[in-house]
């Protein structure tokens, strides 16, 4: 889960704002020091490869609360903003940090920001919600977000223009790369004005392709959501002679969430993932083998995989990210044309995105986004900017935007994962 090789030298600096001189009102906590590090290599190979010439291993700044913070808390205006895509555990997330601004430190002006970037534009008719623990209360029993979302930049200087209106000091951004990309550019704007504005990002991407994030919230729950098609997909299957269920899952660009789906479901037979090249001959080959042994067959496909059996499209979204042709939709029509007069197949088709991104978070997943807001308060209450709160080596971190944005994490076709996978489905290393 390492993320791809080329990325840049890893300097996990954090910017901050200044020292702390106020000490924390919250008496009887756990501090962490400032010099609290958590390692970035998982293994004694890896340690001994990435040390630095002076023999410094690469670390990551420790993330939880301090015992001296940089904002005041009377008087401190907040906000919060949600972007890109639904994803299960947004409420939560929104809730944790509303409940630890006001409990643990006191502050009582908080404003949610309404559909994303565009509704921290000052012009925008979007006015913001004020958040107090009654408005939150049961936000995290319901799916979606509470404030809405969007996609598509926004130009930072109004944005910045918007923060400055509302005496906003501290943005909590919640979204994936294009979020923490835009939150960057927010940082960066406010570095040219000299403004003491703290920005943190919580990492939100279903794909959990974050690099330098061991995992991102809510893709414990899509896993678990995921496993309700592949079994409804298998139970298809075997009802039929030669039946042939064909499941697509979210994963633009990385795989994870159909990896992991295969692992906590046995009964799928190919998974097909953007990470690994397949031809339509070598999967039809064994696919005929696997309906000539059992009489059905299972197949998991990421929405990003086999893309280069398409036509080469340059159109992009509101996000900026290429527009991928319908992979499980081309799959069903060319399956069932190959098998035509050949086998009298029974395909069933089912894809569930819209309704995995919609779903309440799992209760595991519901602890990480408190966990996860908690953390992202602390940091900003101390005054660091432009960060994303990490999760590494099982530890809360701090991660500079920059270094989480610079690469995406992707599976490794010759690593564990991959080979788990192999080993779970039984299907051909090589399906080019």
């Amino acid at each position: 889960m390492s993320p791809d090789a080329g990325a840049p030298a890893l300097d996990f600096t954090i910017a901050t704002l200044g020292a702390g001189s106020v000490a924390s009102p919250m008496a009887g906590a756990y501090f962490v020091r400032d010099d609290e590090r958590v390692l970035y290599p998982s293994t004694l190979a890896e340690l001994n490869q990435l040390k630095s010439p002076d023999g410094t291993p690469p670390a990551m700044e420790r993330a939880g609360p301090r015992e001296r913070i940089f904002f005041d808390p009377a008087g401190l205006a907040c906000g919060i903003v949600t972007c890109g895509g639904l994803c299960p555990g947004l409420n939560d997330v929104i809730r944790a940090v509303v409940l630890s601004l006001h409990y643990h430190y006191g502050v009582r002006t908080i404003h949610g920001f309404r559909y994303g970037f565009q509704g921290i534009v000052a012009q925008r008719s979007h006015e913001p919600i004020a958040l107090t623990p009654d408005v939150v209360n049961r936000i995290d029993d319901m799916g979606g977000s509470f404030l809405g979302s969007s996609r598509g930049p926004q130009a930072p200087a109004a944005m910045v223009d918007g923060l400055e209106g509302l005496g906003i000091r501290i943005l909590f951004a919640i979204g994936g790369d294009g979020t923490l990309r835009g939150a960057h550019a927010i940082c960066e704007e406010i570095g040219r004005r000299g403004l003491p504005i703290s920005v943190v990002a919580v990492p939100k991407t279903i794909d959990n392709d974050i690099s330098f994030i061991q995992q991102t919230f809510g893709f414990e729950t899509a896993v678990s959501e995921a496993r309700r098609a592949t079994y409804a997909a298998n139970a298809e299957a075997e009802a039929a002679q030669d039946g042939i269920g064909l499941v697509k899952l979210m994963g633009r660009d990385s795989g994870f969430i159909a990896a992991y789906s295969v692992l906590v479901d046995g009964q799928v037979n190919f998974c097909l993932v953007p990470e690994v090249p397949f031809t339509l001959d070598r999967l039809f080959t064994a696919l005929e083998e696997r309906l000539e042994r059992r009489g059905h067959a299972v197949i998991v496909v990421a929405e990003g995989a086999g893309q280069d059996l398409f036509a080469r499209r340059d159109e992009r979204d509101a996000s900026g990210n290429v527009r991928h042709s319908d992979i499980g939709a081309f799959l069903r029509e060319r399956i069932t044309r190959h098998f035509e007069g050949r086998r009298p197949v029974t395909l069933k088709y089912i894809d569930p995105s819209y309704a995995i991104r919609s779903v309440p978070a799992t209760a595991h997943d519901a602890a990480f986004c408190l966990m996860l807001g908690h953390h992202a308060v602390h940091a900003a209450m101390s005054g660091r900017t432009d960060m994303v709160v990490g999760f590494w080596n099982h530890q809360f971190t701090h991660i500079p935007i920059a270094l989480a944005t610079s690469a995406r994490k992707r599976i490794d076709p010759a690593g564990a994962l991959w080979s788990s996978v192999l080993a779970s489905t039984g299907q051909p290393r090589d399906m080019r």
